[in-house]
């Protein structure tokens, strides 16, 4: 036999409890997809920088966000479907890599929210309509890489005065990059050094780049990263050394590999500034309103170990702007 008096404190308390159930039930879990052009890696998951910043953020692994990843291993022709299959997926987010894999991601959908994490010239390529007002769906950080390519090629002369012919190795089929071989050809002339040109466009071609270079040996490279070029670093890194040629990099995880010099901005600054906008396009942001972002800062980085099996001194005026230098 139950009390009036227990039954009421019992029916208080569940009423109190129910709204904390029913809220737990309906919290909302948010799918973030990732696309990348490059290569798969080991964990299949996103870049870690960008799940530990949304982690600061408060979304936590197997309790209110899931990742999904696809990668394309520089099959360029994959994109397309790849980014069906996230779209299929119902994700709440699509956080990009490279140009290529962001506009496929852009043509297979204009509702979900696309974050650019590490993509060069946004506008240049038809990505966003402005810095300022990026339009549709789209938003996130671009980097100015066809700016940046006269800079890096103003250091490779700096470092290398006697330098009077300069190879440049790019991946031909993305526009972006060859954007970028464009300003390094521009650069070129005012810098009063001559471009050898070397287009490649799948991993068969780089043994044609190094045999034009072994019978017409430049005096440096310049290489131009996306995936491609990224996939294929060691075997670009690896040649510039047996042959003694002296090579800028975009960015520093190439000269951790033993190139001699980079300059850009870190990969994973900008992916955790791409986490900010994952954020506030979830607290209810329309992507196409959020001002596209720069990196704020470019980071130079000089291999002395592999200055040092070139037989080449780096100017003092170089090493001295350096943000990190690998003895």
């Amino acid at each position: 036999m139950i009390s009036r008096r227990s039954f009421i404190v019992g029916l208080a308390l569940g009423l109190a409890a129910s709204p904390i159930s029913t809220g737990a039930q309906q919290r909302k879990t948010w799918r973030v997809a990732f696309l990348s052009g490059g290569g798969r890696p080991t964990d299949g998951l996103p870049p870690r920088p960008l799940r530990e910043a949304l982690q600061e953020l408060g979304y936590i692994e197997e309790q209110n966000v899931v990742y999904v990843g696809r990668w394309a291993d520089a099959k360029q022709d994959q994109l397309s479907r790849l980014a069906a299959e996230l779209v299929d997926l119902k994700v709440n987010v699509i956080v990009t890599q490279g140009g290529p894999a962001s506009l496929a991601a852009k043509q297979a959908t204009s509702s979900i929210p696309i974050v650019l994490a590490q993509v060069g010239d946004a506008d240049g390529i038809g990505l966003i309509q402005s810095l300022a007002r990026p339009g549709g769906n789209v938003t996130g950080v671009t980097d100015q890489s066809v700016e940046l390519s006269a800079k890096r090629l103003e250091l490779l002369k700096e470092t290398v005065p006697k330098a009077a012919r300069i190879a440049v190795l790019w991946n031909a089929d993305d526009l972006g990059m060859t954007l970028r071989y464009h300003e390094v050809e521009k650069a070129a002339r005012l810098l009063h050094v001559a471009v050898q040109a070397l287009g490649v466009r799948e991993p068969n071609d780089f043994e044609a780049a190094f045999s034009a270079m072994t019978q017409n040996r430049p005096d440096a490279l310049f290489l131009v990263t996306d995936a491609l070029t990224a996939l294929n670093r060691k075997r670009v890194i690896e040649f510039a050394r047996v042959h003694r040629i002296p090579a800028v990099y975009e960015y520093d995880f190439l000269v951790q590999d033993g190139g001699l010099m980079s300059y850009g901005a870190s990969p994973a600054d900008n992916y955790r500034l791409a986490a900010t906008y994952v954020d506030r396009i979830f607290k209810g942001a329309a992507p196409g309103t959020l001002p596209v972002e720069r990196p704020s800062r470019y980071y130079l980085t000089v291999n002395l170990k592999t200055a040092k099996a070139l037989s080449l001194t780096i100017p003092p005026s170089v090493l001295v702007r350096a943000d990190q230098v690998i003895e």
